[in-house]
């Protein structure tokens, strides 16, 4: 029995080194991710049932509990057993994948097993397929979680489906006694090494996805730190010096091999490797970054010829090209590159992404700032104040301190954050915006405020259908939002609920805010929408400037209008109805 314990040891170590080989495939990572899907389901089984090959193909025969053979057995003496990994490569299979996964590998084992002979060879394929769906019962538990079963459930399941084999050889044999002593002999190292193996699979699989997530996690907060540190450069526009110096910031923070800025036409900065032929005020010489100026798409290149720079001697092995853009325009390139390729890897190239857009918002925001100073439209400008600095690094803080605990949902506020400013820029240039722009800006707030803030606030949007091209003006409904957060509910954490209203009526598209806040001070309301009414949250100009924008605009009859009790405030308007054409 000791020598039978080794010998199957010895395979559950092979399929171990299978699993630490196959975590490492960022293909099968990515996929693991994606394990609802039929395409992954498809992935496991052909994976998993290739495991299972191995496993019954490596496994020890036995006959007359006596180890007969460990040599790879395609086909077993008549009368012969044999014992295999074949329930670890199973139960992990429905463990990760589901039923559907655990019983085609099942099958495909059982199938396999069974065309192997030996005594009583029907009764493996009728076990493999139970297993399989047992463990893929117990799968779906964690898959509804997005979670993989612990290192302790992966021991349970594995002695549970390995006893579920046991009893299958007893119920099933046509000769008890032989069975009986097959499964004596077998039965205390089959158990005990193949819950071992399932369990230390599970652990693989549990710890390199989340060495993924703080993997994730560190680039995301050097996203942070870039975007932090390269801010007052890249609003300061694109040239020479400010590019120069965001350069330095990039290749420090990111430990690449050189970086450069350029415009649609020449180099602005260069900093690191091969400084001595890619010279800054020089014009863009390689197709690489012709292509991606042309096409507005990031290109990510793995070799010196892709790359295309003809200097003898150039150390740049690998480049990641992304486009920088404003206005839906691409106006530049940031160019990532490494005298190693092996060191571009799938997680410079997402990191690259995010910084391009946040980049992109930081440069657009600049070119906004630059605009505004040659405005003489006063509304504009306050609209533009709107834009709150306290705001911003309040999301960075949110966000931050999501990294180490939830790295996606901190991925996702960045995109939100990103797409909030750039909603900000884009809003400052126009005094009229569709409906559903305008709610985008409003998710985006409401994500970055609820992050913040979990389950303080709860807010209700009702739009009446057909009203989604209607054009209003920008922030309309984000400001009163706004406004409700920071000043109806007072220090109250729970119970806080806004109703956002837009719909048809005789005058034109009624648009209303609704609080169950703690109502306004009637002498404060008097004020509201006439003058700035200060507060310990801020100026109080918002719904100044908001109202005047909308007088200006539309006339008298469309100003803010506040109704307010001990039990909520009311904030409504009505704006003339007019729709994109187009």
């Amino acid at each position: 029995m000791f020598n039978l314990f080794i010998l199957i040891l010895e395979r559950v170590g092979l399929i171990i080194i299978l699993a630490y080989l196959l975590m490492n495939v960022h293909y099968f990572r990515d996929k693991l991710s994606e394990r609802h899907h039929l395409s992954t389901k498809v992935a496991l089984i052909v994976v998993f049932g290739l495991f299972a090959v191995i496993s019954n193909y490596t496994g020890v025969e036995i006959s007359q509990d006596r180890v007969v053979s460990d040599q790879v057995l395609m086909k077993l003496s008549e009368g012969a057993s044999l014992a295999n990994t074949r329930v670890l490569t199973i139960g992990v299979a429905g463990l990760i994948g589901g039923p559907l996964v655990g019983t085609s590998v099942g099958i495909i084992s059982g199938v396999i097993r069974f065309f192997q002979g030996g005594e009583e060879a029907y009764i493996y394929v009728i076990s493999s397929i139970l297993i399989g769906l047992i463990s893929g019962l117990y799968g779906i538990k964690t898959m509804r979680k997005n979670t993989y079963p612990t290192i302790k459930e992966g021991f349970m399941i594995g002695a549970m489906t390995e006893g579920v084999q046991m009893l299958s050889i007893l119920i099933l044999s046509r000769n008890l006694q032989s069975a009986w002593d097959l499964v004596t002999f077998i039965a205390f190292p089959m158990i005990l090494v193949n819950s071992m193996g399932t369990g230390i699979f599970l652990s693989i699989i549990g710890s390199t996805l989340r060495q993924v997530e703080q993997t994730k996690a560190v680039q995301t907060h050097d996203v942070l730190q870039l975007a932090n540190e390269t801010m007052p450069f890249f609003r300061s526009g694109m040239n020479e010096a400010s590019c120069t110096e965001a350069a330095k910031i990039i290749q420090q923070l990111m430990k690449v091999s050189a970086v450069s800025i350029t415009n649609t036409e020449r180099i602005l900065a260069y900093v690191g490797a091969a400084s001595d032929h890619h010279i800054a005020s020089n014009e863009i010489l390689t197709e690489l970054s012709k292509e991606v100026l042309r096409t507005g798409e990031i290109r990510e290149v793995h070799s010196h010829d892709e790359i295309g720079c003809n200097h003898p001697g150039c150390p740049l092995q690998a480049a990641l090209v992304i486009p920088l853009k404003a206005q839906g325009k691409t106006i530049g390139t940031l160019k990532l590159y490494f005298t190693d390729a092996a060191k571009l890897t799938f997680v410079e190239r997402q990191l690259a992404e995010g910084l391009g857009n946040i980049f992109s918002s930081q440069i657009e925001f600049g070119d906004i700032e630059l605009q505004s100073k040659l405005l003489q439209d006063a509304e504009i400008k306050s609209l533009q104040a709107q834009v709150n600095p306290h705001f911003f690094f309040n999301a960075i803080n949110t966000v931050s301190a999501l990294i180490r605990v939830d790295s996606e949902q901190a991925r996702r506020l960045l995109i939100q954050l990103s797409n909030f400013f750039r909603a900000n820029l884009q809003g400052a240039r126009t005094n009229l915006i569709p409906l559903m722009k305008e709610l985008t800006q409003v998710e985006a707030y409401r994500s970055l405020e609820q992050a913040r803030f979990p389950d303080r606030y709860q807010v209700e949007i009702s739009i009446e259908e057909g009203l989604e091209e209607v054009l209003l003006p920008p922030f309309l409904i984000q400001i009163l939002l706004e406004n409700a957060f920071k000043h109806a509910f007072g220090s109250r954490k729970i119970d806080n609920r806004v109703w956002i209203d837009v719909k048809n009526s005789p005058d034109g598209v009624f648009i209303s805010v609704r609080d169950n806040g703690e109502g306004i001070d009637s002498n404060h309301l008097e004020k509201l929408g006439k003058e700035a009414v200060s507060s310990l949250e801020g100026t109080g100009s918002a719904l100044e400037n908001l109202n005047k924008r909308l007088i200006s605009l539309f006339g008298e009859s469309t100003k803010l209008h506040f109704v307010s009790s001990a039990t909520g405030t009311t904030v409504y308007c009505t704006v003339p109805y007019q729709e994109r054409q187009g």
